[in-house]
């Protein structure tokens, strides 16, 4: 099975169930918060989502993700 998520979208999504902001997930990352909100951008587009908590759904159903 080809994986949907790039590493770094994977970061990002493992960092906002851990319940960080956009804002601090940036700070962490060292990368912009524009930048964040685009890599969330192409996920929910990927998965034909709309909405973040939409997207951890299905990114737990596909084993993307774990919590």
């Amino acid at each position: 099975m080809n994986k949907i998520l790039t590493p770094r979208e994977k970061e990002i999504f493992d960092l906002l169930i851990d319940n960080l902001t956009t804002k601090e997930i940036a700070n962490k990352l060292k990368i912009s918060e524009k930048t964040v909100r685009n890599h969330i951008s192409n996920v929910l587009q990927k998965l034909g989502v709309k909405g973040r908590a939409a997207a951890v759904v299905e990114l737990l159903k596909l084993k993307e993700i774990t919590i």
